[in-house]
């Protein structure tokens, strides 16, 4: 005869525990659904130092902007020297995104922003990302080529952002290009202000988390890098 003690009702009290349990185990899978995930991309050319350094001093306010949203997780990804691009893995804290950059030092060579967004796009077919950042001064590929990338990026929906150092007319020309097809935004800064800078990765860290209404809600608090952002993307 079986034992059908293990199918006898739960106590009151068990009962009790039990959904305690379900609910706590819920929110842990949601929570960790929720978290937003970014692709951070630099040009690490050799005259990209000076920005380079500049971006791990700030790069820790992404994390610090999306808490309240669910997180962040964020992947690291670089190209520098004779055809190197690699990508980290993703990092949910900014002490641990420091950490990388803080190995990697600037080194001669053409840019790569073709390998950066084939990269998004195998990341996102896998899983979804929530955006990608690119900070860079240059531009020294075929551009329709990239365009090509960019527009298959929109169908999957990523939005790219693309934050210009400096004034190269070529540079400017593909980057506003890039955003536009993808769906996302374009912006120049200047090394001399890191402001400026930080308050641009802030506004796309607060999208990838939060969505554009996060964007649009963050503009119309007043935040001039969220309200530029989002003026080319609502």
């Amino acid at each position: 005869m079986s034992d059908e003690r293990g199918n006898a009702p739960l106590s009151p009290s068990a009962r009790a525990q039990a959904v305690e349990a379900f609910i706590r185990e819920a929110r842990r899978v949601g929570a960790a659904a929720e978290r937003g995930r970014l692709i951070f991309a630099l040009d690490a050319t050799m005259s990209r130092q000076p920005t380079w350094d500049l971006a791990q001093s700030l790069q820790g306010r992404m994390f610090e902007e999306t808490a309240a949203l669910g997180g962040l997780d964020v992947q690291l990804v670089f190209f520098r020297g004779f055809g190197e691009c690699r990508a980290s893995g993703f990092v949910g804290g900014g002490q641990g995104l420091a950490a990388l950059m803080a190995k990697i030092s600037c080194r001669g060579g053409r840019t790569q922003i073709g390998k950066v967004l084939r990269h998004a796009l195998e990341e996102t077919s896998a899983r979804r990302i929530g955006a990608l950042v690119f900070v860079g001064d240059a531009m020294e590929e075929n551009a329709d080529q990239l365009c090509e990338l960019a527009g298959r990026l929109g169908l999957l929906g990523v939005k790219a952002f693309m934050f210009h150092e400096g004034a190269d007319a070529q540079a400017d020309a593909a980057f506003r290009e890039i955003a536009r097809l993808t769906g996302g935004a374009y912006a120049a800064f200047d090394a001399s202000a890191p402001r400026r800078l930080a308050e641009l990765l802030s506004a796309a860290a607060a999208y990838a988390a939060g969505g554009l209404a996060e964007l649009e809600r963050r503009a119309t608090k007043g935040e001039d890098a969220a309200r530029l952002l989002f003026s080319q993307m609502g």
